[in-house]
């Protein structure tokens, strides 16, 4: 169980100290876990939706939020801000885009871009409370997770050396696609209609994502993956509230 423990170490900012230093070969086989962090996120904002019930809407919905931030010690939403500076800034530029990637400060453009996506996730969030269809809460962040699993299942590193790299030789592949196809049958298992709309969304909406890495980098880096699970958030949850 330690590759689960790496990657819930990696994915959140719960308290969890490994033994040691992991292998390579243990990194690698920690992404299979990804889908399953997913899970234990959306279980655990789902419980914490029940425990919100009576709230006042607004303060329920921001809460939610909150503690979705807190729980990924908003590790993506900083690979989000990196690469939206960096796809405006790089000017096409392949060298260009991952050279701002690495610069540790945040632009208007990373702003303004965080900004929107937690003011969509945060009013997508409150259309489904209101509605009472909370199985957002559970979809959302397992998919985005997976579509991580997918993203170095199918698309080159571009960045030599680093977790990243030892992520992407190590990973067993046969396993991850089965883990993978597991992962979205059972978003339709559990969810339904819901669960299907979603995987499709977000699987429209990863392939997309990825042409672009491609064109632009000739493949990703931890930066994109982390853009990548938020966009891919909001887009689930977003299309979850408007159907």
């Amino acid at each position: 169980m330690l590759p689960f423990w790496i990657a819930l170490q990696f994915l959140s900012s719960l308290p969890i100290r490994l033994p040691g230093m992991p292998t390579p070969q243990q990194l690698g086989r920690s992404l299979l876990f990804y889908p399953a962090v997913g899970v234990l996120f959306g279980l655990m904002l789902m419980g914490l939706n029940l425990l919100l019930t009576g709230a006042p809407l607004l303060l329920h919905a921001a809460l939610l939020l909150s503690a979705w931030v807190l729980l990924s010690g908003a590790l993506h939403l900083d690979g989000l801000a990196d690469s939206a500076d960096a796809w405006l800034g790089g000017f096409g530029d392949r060298e260009r885009t991952l050279a701002i990637m690495k610069d540790p400060r945040s632009g208007p453009v990373a702003v303004v871009t965080l900004v929107v996506v937690l003011l969509l996730k945060f009013t997508a969030i409150l259309a489904l409370i209101d509605a009472h269809r909370s199985i957002g809460l559970l979809l959302a962040p397992v998919l985005g997770r997976a579509a991580m699993l997918g993203l170095f299942l199918n698309t080159p590193y571009v960045r030599s050396g680093g977790l990243g790299q030892a992520l992407a030789d190590h990973l067993p592949r046969p396993l991850g696609i089965k883990i993978l196809i597991a992962s979205l049958v059972g978003c339709v298992a559990v969810a339904g209609v819901a669960g299907g709309l979603a995987v499709l969304i977000a699987t429209a909406g990863f392939f997309g994502l990825r042409r672009l890495m491609i064109q632009r980098l000739g493949g990703s880096t931890g930066d994109t993956a982390g853009a990548l699970l938020e966009l891919l958030e909001v887009l689930v949850l977003v299309t979850l509230a408007l159907s």
